[in-house]
Protein backbone atom coordinates (compact mmCIF):
# COMPACT_ATOMS: atom_id res chain seq x y z
CA UNK A 1 0.00 0.00 0.00
CA UNK A 2 0.94 3.61 -1.32
CA UNK A 3 1.19 6.41 1.24
CA UNK A 4 1.98 10.34 1.05
CA UNK A 5 4.68 9.67 3.40
CA UNK A 6 6.65 6.30 2.13
CA UNK A 7 5.50 7.05 -1.36
CA UNK A 8 8.91 6.96 -3.75
CA UNK A 9 9.29 9.00 -6.98
CA UNK A 10 7.27 6.28 -9.21
CA UNK A 11 8.95 4.77 -12.22
CA UNK A 12 6.37 3.63 -14.48
CA UNK A 13 6.11 -0.11 -14.11
CA UNK A 14 7.43 -1.98 -17.51
CA UNK A 15 5.86 -5.23 -19.02
CA UNK A 16 9.02 -7.74 -18.33
CA UNK A 17 9.59 -8.17 -22.12
CA UNK A 18 10.62 -4.63 -22.62
CA UNK A 19 12.08 -3.64 -19.39
CA UNK A 20 15.59 -4.26 -20.91
CA UNK A 21 15.19 -2.72 -24.44
CA UNK A 22 13.43 0.41 -23.25
CA UNK A 23 16.41 0.98 -20.61
CA UNK A 24 18.85 1.05 -23.75
CA UNK A 25 16.47 3.36 -25.79
CA UNK A 26 16.82 5.95 -22.65
CA UNK A 27 20.57 5.25 -22.62
CA UNK A 28 20.85 5.83 -26.55
CA UNK A 29 18.04 8.45 -26.84
CA UNK A 30 17.86 10.49 -23.92
CA UNK A 31 21.07 11.90 -23.26
CA UNK A 32 20.85 15.91 -22.92
CA UNK A 33 21.22 17.50 -26.11
CA UNK A 34 23.01 20.40 -26.21
CA UNK A 35 22.63 23.70 -28.68
CA UNK A 36 25.57 25.31 -29.47
CA UNK A 37 23.30 28.82 -29.72
CA UNK A 38 23.34 30.64 -26.46
CA UNK A 39 20.44 31.88 -24.49
CA UNK A 40 21.36 35.33 -25.40
CA UNK A 41 21.14 34.36 -29.46
CA UNK A 42 17.73 32.71 -28.91
CA UNK A 43 16.45 35.29 -26.68
CA UNK A 44 17.13 37.83 -29.47
CA UNK A 45 15.78 35.52 -32.20
CA UNK A 46 12.63 35.44 -30.48
CA UNK A 47 12.49 39.21 -29.51
CA UNK A 48 13.30 38.40 -25.88
CA UNK A 49 15.10 41.47 -23.66
CA UNK A 50 17.47 39.43 -21.59
CA UNK A 51 17.60 42.24 -19.49
CA UNK A 52 14.40 41.02 -17.52
CA UNK A 53 16.65 37.42 -16.65
CA UNK A 54 19.85 39.87 -15.37
CA UNK A 55 23.15 39.32 -16.88
CA UNK A 56 23.21 36.84 -20.16
CA UNK A 57 24.37 33.51 -19.03
CA UNK A 58 27.26 31.88 -22.00
CA UNK A 59 26.37 28.54 -21.90
CA UNK A 60 25.22 26.27 -24.04
CA UNK A 61 20.82 25.65 -23.76
CA UNK A 62 20.56 22.16 -22.10
CA UNK A 63 17.60 21.38 -23.74
CA UNK A 64 14.82 18.12 -23.22
CA UNK A 65 14.31 15.24 -25.41
CA UNK A 66 12.03 15.75 -27.24
CA UNK A 67 8.84 12.84 -26.36
CA UNK A 68 6.46 12.44 -28.16
CA UNK A 69 3.11 13.62 -26.12
CA UNK A 70 0.87 11.48 -28.31
CA UNK A 71 2.20 8.59 -26.76
CA UNK A 72 3.26 9.09 -23.59
CA UNK A 73 0.74 6.68 -21.22
CA UNK A 74 0.98 3.75 -22.87
CA UNK A 75 1.91 1.92 -19.90
CA UNK A 76 4.68 3.83 -19.18
CA UNK A 77 6.82 2.26 -21.66
CA UNK A 78 6.86 4.54 -24.39
CA UNK A 79 8.04 7.40 -22.09
CA UNK A 80 11.16 5.95 -23.21
CA UNK A 81 10.59 4.91 -26.97
CA UNK A 82 12.83 7.15 -29.20
CA UNK A 83 12.05 10.46 -30.35
CA UNK A 84 8.84 10.93 -33.16
CA UNK A 85 9.28 12.90 -36.14
CA UNK A 86 6.28 14.42 -36.40
CA UNK A 87 5.29 16.67 -33.94
CA UNK A 88 1.89 17.69 -32.75
CA UNK A 89 0.06 21.21 -33.13
CA UNK A 90 -3.06 21.59 -31.60
CA UNK A 91 -5.79 24.02 -30.75
CA UNK A 92 -7.73 25.42 -27.98
CA UNK A 93 -11.70 24.66 -28.14
CA UNK A 94 -13.35 27.78 -27.52
CA UNK A 95 -17.02 27.47 -27.58
CA UNK A 96 -20.32 28.49 -26.09
CA UNK A 97 -21.59 25.66 -24.92
CA UNK A 98 -21.01 21.49 -25.48
CA UNK A 99 -22.84 21.29 -28.87
CA UNK A 100 -20.79 24.24 -30.43
CA UNK A 101 -17.88 22.58 -28.95
CA UNK A 102 -18.11 19.41 -30.23
CA UNK A 103 -18.63 21.30 -34.00
CA UNK A 104 -15.21 23.48 -33.31
CA UNK A 105 -13.53 19.71 -32.43
CA UNK A 106 -15.10 18.36 -36.34
CA UNK A 107 -13.95 21.29 -37.76
CA UNK A 108 -10.46 21.39 -36.64
CA UNK A 109 -10.00 18.00 -37.76
CA UNK A 110 -11.75 18.53 -40.97
CA UNK A 111 -9.10 21.54 -41.70
CA UNK A 112 -6.03 19.71 -40.76
CA UNK A 113 -5.32 20.62 -37.41
CA UNK A 114 -3.87 17.47 -35.41
CA UNK A 115 -5.29 17.61 -31.64
CA UNK A 116 -7.60 19.20 -29.70
CA UNK A 117 -7.53 20.94 -26.68
CA UNK A 118 -10.64 22.13 -24.14
CA UNK A 119 -10.23 23.65 -20.62
CA UNK A 120 -13.13 22.89 -18.28
CA UNK A 121 -13.32 26.28 -16.26
CA UNK A 122 -15.57 27.42 -13.61
CA UNK A 123 -18.95 25.83 -14.26
CA UNK A 124 -18.61 25.82 -18.25
CA UNK A 125 -19.24 22.59 -20.15
CA UNK A 126 -17.45 19.48 -18.94
CA UNK A 127 -15.02 18.98 -21.56
CA UNK A 128 -14.60 15.14 -20.69
CA UNK A 129 -18.30 14.97 -21.17
CA UNK A 130 -17.55 17.06 -24.90
CA UNK A 131 -14.57 15.14 -25.63
CA UNK A 132 -16.96 11.76 -25.43
CA UNK A 133 -19.17 12.87 -28.05
CA UNK A 134 -16.79 14.35 -30.20
CA UNK A 135 -15.11 10.83 -30.37
CA UNK A 136 -18.48 9.70 -32.19
CA UNK A 137 -18.17 12.23 -34.66
CA UNK A 138 -14.56 12.67 -35.38
CA UNK A 139 -11.81 9.92 -36.93
CA UNK A 140 -8.42 10.96 -36.17
CA UNK A 141 -8.04 14.14 -34.00
CA UNK A 142 -6.27 13.92 -30.94
CA UNK A 143 -8.29 15.35 -28.25
CA UNK A 144 -6.98 16.25 -24.41
CA UNK A 145 -8.17 18.22 -21.45
CA UNK A 146 -6.18 21.59 -20.66
CA UNK A 147 -7.08 21.14 -17.62
CA UNK A 148 -9.62 19.39 -15.32
CA UNK A 149 -9.36 21.07 -12.05
CA UNK A 150 -8.75 18.02 -9.58
CA UNK A 151 -10.44 19.85 -6.02
CA UNK A 152 -13.98 19.33 -7.23
CA UNK A 153 -13.34 15.86 -8.57
CA UNK A 154 -12.29 12.44 -6.73
CA UNK A 155 -9.37 10.97 -9.00
CA UNK A 156 -11.20 7.45 -9.48
CA UNK A 157 -14.40 9.27 -11.06
CA UNK A 158 -12.00 11.05 -13.55
CA UNK A 159 -10.36 7.65 -14.18
CA UNK A 160 -13.87 6.46 -14.80
CA UNK A 161 -14.27 9.25 -17.43
CA UNK A 162 -11.32 8.56 -19.01
CA UNK A 163 -11.92 4.86 -19.73
CA UNK A 164 -15.07 5.53 -20.95
CA UNK A 165 -13.18 7.53 -23.62
CA UNK A 166 -10.70 5.37 -24.03
CA UNK A 167 -13.43 3.24 -25.32
CA UNK A 168 -14.88 5.90 -27.58
CA UNK A 169 -11.66 7.07 -29.33
CA UNK A 170 -8.55 4.68 -29.05
CA UNK A 171 -5.35 6.01 -28.15
CA UNK A 172 -6.43 9.35 -29.08
CA UNK A 173 -7.46 11.35 -25.49
CA UNK A 174 -4.49 12.59 -23.56
CA UNK A 175 -5.31 13.63 -19.52
CA UNK A 176 -4.42 17.01 -18.11
CA UNK A 177 -4.91 17.83 -14.73
CA UNK A 178 -4.51 20.79 -12.17
CA UNK A 179 -5.61 21.94 -9.00
CA UNK A 180 -6.15 25.51 -10.75
CA UNK A 181 -6.59 28.55 -8.58
CA UNK A 182 -7.55 29.37 -4.84
CA UNK A 183 -10.17 32.31 -7.11
CA UNK A 184 -10.91 29.87 -8.82
CA UNK A 185 -12.00 27.37 -6.96
CA UNK A 186 -13.82 28.98 -4.55
CA UNK A 187 -17.15 28.55 -5.98
CA UNK A 188 -16.73 24.70 -5.09
CA UNK A 189 -16.66 25.19 -1.83
CA UNK A 190 -13.35 23.44 -1.53
CA UNK A 191 -10.59 23.44 1.15
CA UNK A 192 -8.04 25.08 -1.24
CA UNK A 193 -4.36 23.71 0.31
CA UNK A 194 -1.67 22.12 -0.61
CA UNK A 195 -2.07 22.22 -4.27
CA UNK A 196 1.35 20.65 -4.88
CA UNK A 197 0.26 17.80 -2.51
CA UNK A 198 -2.80 17.60 -3.73
CA UNK A 199 -1.45 17.41 -7.70
CA UNK A 200 0.98 15.16 -6.28
CA UNK A 201 -1.36 12.67 -5.26
CA UNK A 202 -3.64 12.94 -7.60
CA UNK A 203 -1.14 12.11 -10.02
CA UNK A 204 -0.36 9.09 -8.05
CA UNK A 205 -3.66 7.62 -8.12
CA UNK A 206 -4.61 8.70 -11.79
CA UNK A 207 -0.86 6.89 -12.74
CA UNK A 208 -1.64 3.46 -10.89
CA UNK A 209 -5.11 3.19 -11.55
CA UNK A 210 -4.86 3.69 -15.22
CA UNK A 211 -1.53 2.42 -16.36
CA UNK A 212 -1.35 -0.35 -13.79
CA UNK A 213 -5.11 -0.95 -13.16
CA UNK A 214 -5.48 -0.62 -9.84
CA UNK A 215 -4.72 1.82 -6.43
CA UNK A 216 -4.27 1.39 -3.13
CA UNK A 217 -2.71 4.98 -2.01
CA UNK A 218 -3.63 6.80 1.27
CA UNK A 219 -2.45 10.85 1.03
CA UNK A 220 -3.28 13.59 3.13
CA UNK A 221 -5.25 14.85 0.83
CA UNK A 222 -7.13 12.15 -1.16
CA UNK A 223 -7.09 8.46 -0.35
CA UNK A 224 -8.07 5.61 -3.21
CA UNK A 225 -8.40 1.52 -3.28
CA UNK A 226 -9.66 0.16 -6.35
CA UNK A 227 -9.25 -1.43 -9.64
CA UNK A 228 -10.66 -1.20 -13.47
CA UNK A 229 -11.22 -3.87 -15.59
CA UNK A 230 -7.97 -3.07 -17.60
CA UNK A 231 -4.90 -0.57 -17.68
CA UNK A 232 -5.57 1.91 -20.43
CA UNK A 233 -2.84 3.81 -22.32
CA UNK A 234 -4.02 6.91 -21.60
CA UNK A 235 -1.51 9.90 -20.95
CA UNK A 236 -1.41 11.73 -17.27
CA UNK A 237 -0.25 15.17 -17.84
CA UNK A 238 -0.77 17.92 -15.69
CA UNK A 239 -0.80 21.38 -15.30
CA UNK A 240 2.68 23.65 -14.52
CA UNK A 241 3.69 27.13 -13.63
CA UNK A 242 6.54 27.64 -10.95
CA UNK A 243 9.90 24.82 -11.07
CA UNK A 244 7.99 22.56 -8.40
CA UNK A 245 4.98 22.07 -10.32
CA UNK A 246 7.56 21.36 -13.79
CA UNK A 247 10.12 18.77 -11.21
CA UNK A 248 6.52 17.27 -10.49
CA UNK A 249 5.38 16.50 -13.61
CA UNK A 250 9.08 15.38 -14.63
CA UNK A 251 8.74 12.92 -11.57
CA UNK A 252 5.46 11.46 -12.17
CA UNK A 253 3.17 12.96 -14.88
CA UNK A 254 3.30 12.10 -18.90
CA UNK A 255 3.94 15.63 -20.12
CA UNK A 256 3.76 19.22 -18.62
CA UNK A 257 1.17 21.86 -19.56
CA UNK A 258 2.04 25.55 -19.29
CA UNK A 259 -0.40 28.21 -19.31
CA UNK A 260 0.36 32.00 -21.05
CA UNK A 261 4.10 31.15 -19.88
CA UNK A 262 6.91 33.87 -21.78
CA UNK A 263 9.25 31.21 -24.20
CA UNK A 264 12.48 32.88 -22.03
CA UNK A 265 11.14 31.19 -19.06
CA UNK A 266 9.92 27.57 -20.47
CA UNK A 267 13.87 27.58 -21.46
CA UNK A 268 15.50 29.06 -18.09
CA UNK A 269 13.22 27.59 -15.70
CA UNK A 270 11.31 25.17 -17.13
CA UNK A 271 13.06 22.99 -19.09
CA UNK A 272 15.68 22.63 -16.19
CA UNK A 273 12.79 21.52 -13.34
CA UNK A 274 11.50 18.79 -15.78
CA UNK A 275 14.81 17.53 -16.54
CA UNK A 276 15.73 17.06 -12.47
CA UNK A 277 12.12 15.81 -11.62
CA UNK A 278 12.60 13.12 -14.46
CA UNK A 279 16.42 12.65 -13.31
CA UNK A 280 15.18 12.29 -9.58
CA UNK A 281 12.55 9.22 -10.68
CA UNK A 282 15.36 7.73 -13.03
CA UNK A 283 12.82 8.05 -15.85
CA UNK A 284 12.77 9.86 -19.58
CA UNK A 285 11.77 13.55 -19.13
CA UNK A 286 8.39 13.91 -19.98
CA UNK A 287 7.23 16.72 -22.75
CA UNK A 288 6.44 20.51 -22.26
CA UNK A 289 2.94 21.51 -23.89
CA UNK A 290 3.44 25.05 -24.61
CA UNK A 291 0.55 27.14 -23.90
CA UNK A 292 0.25 29.78 -27.44
CA UNK A 293 -2.00 32.30 -28.33
CA UNK A 294 -2.29 32.92 -31.88
CA UNK A 295 -3.64 35.61 -33.88
CA UNK A 296 -3.78 35.59 -37.91
CA UNK A 297 -4.01 39.24 -38.07
CA UNK A 298 -1.88 42.60 -39.33
CA UNK A 299 -3.55 44.98 -36.91
CA UNK A 300 -1.19 44.89 -34.03
CA UNK A 301 -3.71 47.22 -32.06
CA UNK A 302 -6.64 44.68 -32.50
CA UNK A 303 -4.22 42.04 -31.34
CA UNK A 304 -2.66 43.83 -28.40
CA UNK A 305 -6.78 44.16 -27.34
CA UNK A 306 -7.88 40.71 -27.88
CA UNK A 307 -4.59 39.77 -25.76
CA UNK A 308 -5.50 41.92 -22.79
CA UNK A 309 -9.09 41.01 -23.01
CA UNK A 310 -8.85 37.19 -23.44
CA UNK A 311 -5.39 36.55 -21.24
CA UNK A 312 -4.60 39.89 -19.02
CA UNK A 313 -6.70 38.41 -15.92
CA UNK A 314 -4.43 36.05 -15.38
CA UNK A 315 -1.60 37.53 -13.92
CA UNK A 316 -4.50 38.68 -11.04
CA UNK A 317 -3.38 35.29 -9.63
CA UNK A 318 -1.65 34.52 -7.25
CA UNK A 319 0.52 31.39 -9.08
CA UNK A 320 0.29 33.49 -12.43
CA UNK A 321 1.70 36.30 -10.99
CA UNK A 322 4.77 34.91 -9.05
CA UNK A 323 5.52 32.86 -12.66
CA UNK A 324 5.13 36.61 -14.39
CA UNK A 325 7.47 38.00 -11.20
CA UNK A 326 9.87 35.32 -11.97
CA UNK A 327 9.97 35.71 -15.22
CA UNK A 328 10.64 39.31 -15.21
CA UNK A 329 7.40 41.04 -15.43
CA UNK A 330 7.01 42.51 -11.68
CA UNK A 331 3.83 44.61 -13.64
CA UNK A 332 1.89 42.10 -15.45
CA UNK A 333 -0.97 42.70 -13.15
CA UNK A 334 -1.20 45.98 -13.87
CA UNK A 335 -1.81 45.16 -17.69
CA UNK A 336 0.06 43.63 -20.65
CA UNK A 337 2.33 45.85 -21.97
CA UNK A 338 2.92 45.77 -25.76
CA UNK A 339 6.75 43.84 -24.90
CA UNK A 340 4.78 41.13 -23.06
CA UNK A 341 1.81 40.63 -25.60
CA UNK A 342 4.91 40.39 -28.81
CA UNK A 343 6.40 37.63 -26.46
CA UNK A 344 3.56 35.56 -25.57
CA UNK A 345 0.91 35.98 -29.03
CA UNK A 346 2.59 34.66 -32.31
CA UNK A 347 0.55 37.20 -34.50
CA UNK A 348 0.96 38.29 -38.09
CA UNK A 349 -0.19 36.66 -41.53
CA UNK A 350 -1.09 33.06 -41.64
CA UNK A 351 2.63 31.71 -42.80
CA UNK A 352 4.20 34.22 -40.09
CA UNK A 353 1.87 32.49 -37.36
CA UNK A 354 2.68 28.94 -38.68
CA UNK A 355 6.71 29.80 -38.98
CA UNK A 356 6.64 31.20 -35.41
CA UNK A 357 4.80 27.74 -33.81
CA UNK A 358 7.31 25.78 -35.78
CA UNK A 359 10.12 28.03 -34.07
CA UNK A 360 8.80 27.67 -30.68
CA UNK A 361 8.98 23.94 -31.02
CA UNK A 362 12.71 24.52 -31.87
CA UNK A 363 12.94 25.70 -27.77
CA UNK A 364 12.83 22.02 -26.91
CA UNK A 365 9.04 21.89 -26.50
CA UNK A 366 7.05 18.50 -27.28
CA UNK A 367 3.83 20.06 -28.25
CA UNK A 368 2.44 23.31 -29.09
CA UNK A 369 -1.48 24.12 -27.62
CA UNK A 370 -2.38 27.34 -29.78
CA UNK A 371 -4.95 29.61 -28.81
CA UNK A 372 -7.42 31.92 -30.84
CA UNK A 373 -7.41 35.49 -30.05
CA UNK A 374 -10.79 36.34 -30.97
CA UNK A 375 -10.10 40.27 -33.03
CA UNK A 376 -12.62 42.39 -33.44
CA UNK A 377 -15.84 40.63 -32.57
CA UNK A 378 -15.26 38.03 -35.21
CA UNK A 379 -15.04 34.86 -33.24
CA UNK A 380 -15.68 31.90 -36.11
CA UNK A 381 -13.17 34.26 -37.87
CA UNK A 382 -10.67 34.67 -35.84
CA UNK A 383 -11.18 30.59 -35.45
CA UNK A 384 -10.99 29.61 -38.45
CA UNK A 385 -7.63 31.46 -39.58
CA UNK A 386 -5.75 29.97 -36.84
CA UNK A 387 -7.00 26.77 -37.44
CA UNK A 388 -5.85 27.16 -40.86
CA UNK A 389 -2.26 28.50 -39.45
CA UNK A 390 -2.17 25.52 -36.94
CA UNK A 391 -2.64 23.30 -39.56
CA UNK A 392 -0.12 24.96 -42.05
CA UNK A 393 2.36 24.52 -39.07
CA UNK A 394 1.40 20.60 -38.51
CA UNK A 395 2.00 20.02 -41.62
CA UNK A 396 5.08 21.37 -41.38
CA UNK A 397 6.19 19.65 -37.74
Amino acid sequence: MLNATTVAPRITRLRPKEAASVEAKRTVNHAPETSTASPLATWIRFGIKPRRYGAPRWRAITRAPFVDATRCGSYGATMAESTQERRTIGVLIQASNAAAAVEQIVAAEHAGVTAAWMTTGGTQADALTVFAAAATRTDRILMGSSIIPTWPRNPVFIAQQVVAIESLAPGRFRLGIGPSTQGAMRGFGTDFRTPLTQLREYLTILGSLLHEGSVDFSGSVVSARTRIASPVPTPVMASALQPGAFELCGELADGAITWVCPPAYLVETALPAIQRGAETAGRATPPIVMHVPVSVSDDLQAVREAAQRQIGGYPTYQFYREMFIAAGYEDAAEGLSPELVDELVAHGSEQQVADRLLELLELGMGEILAMPLITDGDAQGSTERAFAAVALAASRA
